[in-house]
């Protein structure tokens, strides 16, 4: 079952419980997903590991907006959006451990054959793509950075 018809699913159970919150989050998600595959030049098809970079774009977003909230003393919306996030995270893979994501990058780099901080695009084009969804692309970076210097 793809990722699109998990989150529809999902939109059927939480009306019948009446779950007000992870209702909103499971539309916003399902939003999203419709206008990807409605969007000028796309074919018609979501794949999961497109879905995953919307639901990932969206966790960030999420996250950000608490901040903010948070900045200025609202607290009350900024629990609304980690609420949401925490119902976003639910459906993204699971994520690296640190010593998950320095393996997997000294595997890039050596497929790559980098050697310098020069070199450093090349790793994080294949990295962004390998790890998507998985690692946030600030960790990757620095993570590549560290290990190339």
């Amino acid at each position: 079952m793809s990722l699109f018809d998990t989150i529809n699913n999902d939109i059927k159970k939480a009306m019948l419980a009446r779950d007000h919150a992870r209702l909103e989050a499971l539309r916003g998600i399902k939003k999203e997903f419709l206008e990807a595959k409605t969007a000028k030049g796309a074919d018609g098809e979501l794949t999961d590991e497109m879905a995953n970079k919307i639901l990932a774009k969206m966790l960030k977003q999420r996250r950000e907006s608490a901040e903010i909230y948070r900045s200025q003393n609202r607290e009350d919306l900024a629990q609304g959006e980690l609420g949401e996030a925490a119902v976003i995270e639910e459906y993204l893979p699971k994520p690296l451990t640190e010593e998950e994501l320095v393996a997997a990058l000294k595997e890039i780099i050596a497929r790559v054959g980098a050697t310098t901080a020069k070199e450093m695009g090349k790793v994080m084009g294949v990295a962004s793509k390998g790890l998507a969804g998985r690692a946030d692309g600030k960790a990757i970076s620095a993570k590549v950075r560290e290990l190339l210097a």
